[in-house]
Order: C-alpha cells, then structure tokens, then sequence
C-alpha cells in the first residue's frame, strides 16, 4: 500500500516569499483486500499504519511518507519515498523533482529506485483546489537476487479538494510507470489510491482509500493471471 497528500504542495511550491511551513500526520488503515480476494492476495496485510510529513522553505519542498504494514504477529514491511522539489523561478509553477523509493519487508527488500524530473504545481483561487504533474525518469536498482537494474519513466498526478466549510476533503494520486514481467518483457503498471476523509474536527478525520491498480500487486495464486485489483479501506487520520 502507497499513500500521498498533497498537503498543499502546489500551494506552497509557488509561493514567492519565505515561509517556513510544515504538516504532518498519521493515518491507520484496515485493509479489506484479502477479504475480496482471499486466493490471490491471501498473504496481504490488515492494518497499515502510514506516517507523512511536508516541510517548505525558501527553495521549494520536502515530503516523505513511510507505510508501516502489520500483522497480528509482525511488521511485515516499511516501505517510504522522500522527494525533493526545487522551484525554477519565483513566479513560475515549475519545479525540479528528486525522489527515492524504497524500504524493508520480511524477505529483504523492495526493489529501490530513483526519480528525477519536472513538477507542475497549481490551485484555484482561494486555494481549496491543488493539483501537481510530474513527469521524471526512474531508474530502478538490483537490490537482491531475484531482480536487476533497468530505466524506466513515470507520469504522476496528485490532487487534494476541501470543500463543504473544510468538513470534507477528496485526495489522492495516481501513477503511470513501466515494469517489467519476469521475462524482461515491458508492461504498464497503473496505481490510484483516492481517498475520502470527513474532517470531524481540525485534527481528526475518519475516511477510506480505494487503492485501484493494474499489474502492480503480486498474485499469489499461480493460476490466476488477475493483474486488476481493487482494495477499499476504512481508515482514521491525525494531523498534528
């Protein structure tokens, strides 16, 4: 599971004078996935605990989130990106992007990688709408037997929309990268995980996120060739 914010990252990327601003929360999620699909995902965590943070300065914006996934018995994986963007000019809504991806589950690892490219940043008027394009090349590393390096390039979009006086928000991203099949052979992976929160208070929210994806999630029943999956949540937020 992989989540993001935008936390008004468009917002504060373009603004033109020196602010220090951060945001930050937690969210905990329980996952309905092994519940849809009980032969193919059946080794998929339950609870997934998700930390995230955003910070901007005079030269753009830091953001990372870790996903923690639990079990009843163990942590069965963290999983984070850390992204950096840099904007090109005061008043332009451009800005470079850098980002790793990667982290650690009971096998060893997941595959790391590395991204960099350009960042298009946006909001309406009075800032309730803000939405982010990136386009970035990805290199993808060896990080254990079983795989190997290779280039590839990803489209990002992310948004966030608070309406109703603030009491609710609908946000989330979507992503186009190229994988690989385990003969080398390229394919298009999709990943979306919209979410909808209900903000009962200026720091609590309760909500879902429907994680949507193609030729992302691992199946594990060899005779299945299910590459489609939709795994909803029922989730609480906590922002600091």
């Amino acid at each position: 599971m992989v989540k993001r914010c935008l936390f008004g990252i468009a917002l504060l990327a373009i603004q033109t004078s020196f602010c220090l601003v951060m945001a930050q929360d937690i969210q905990v999620h329980y996952d309905f996935g092994r519940n849809i699909y009980s032969a193919e995902e059946n080794g998929r965590q339950k609870v997934t605990v998700t930390l995230e943070q955003f910070k901007a300065d005079q030269w753009g914006s830091w953001y990372y989130f870790v996903d923690i996934d639990l079990s009843r018995h163990f942590t069965e994986s963290a999983y984070t990106e850390i992204s950096r963007e840099f904007r090109l000019g005061k008043q332009s809504p451009l800005s470079a992007h850098i980002e790793y991806d990667g982290g650690l589950n009971k096998q060893g690892s997941f595959q790391q990688a590395a991204l960099v490219g350009a960042a298009w940043n946006g909001h309406n008027t009075d800032f309730s709408k803000t939405w982010s394009v990136q386009l970035m090349y990805k290199q993808y590393f060896k990080s254990y037997d079983t795989t190997h390096s290779y280039a590839s390039a990803q489209l990002t979009g992310v948004w966030s929309m608070t309406f109703a006086q603030k009491h609710f928000t609908f946000s989330g991203f979507i992503d186009f990268w190229r994988g690989e099949k385990s003969n080398g052979h390229g394919q298009l992976v999709v990943l979306t995980e919209p979410q909808f929160w209900y903000n009962a208070t200026s720091h609590f929210s309760v909500g879902t996120e429907w994680e949507i994806s193609n030729n992302f999630i691992y199946n594990a029943e060899p005779t299945s060739d299910k590459s489609f999956f939709f795994n909803p949540t029922l989730a609480v937020k906590w922002n600091f």
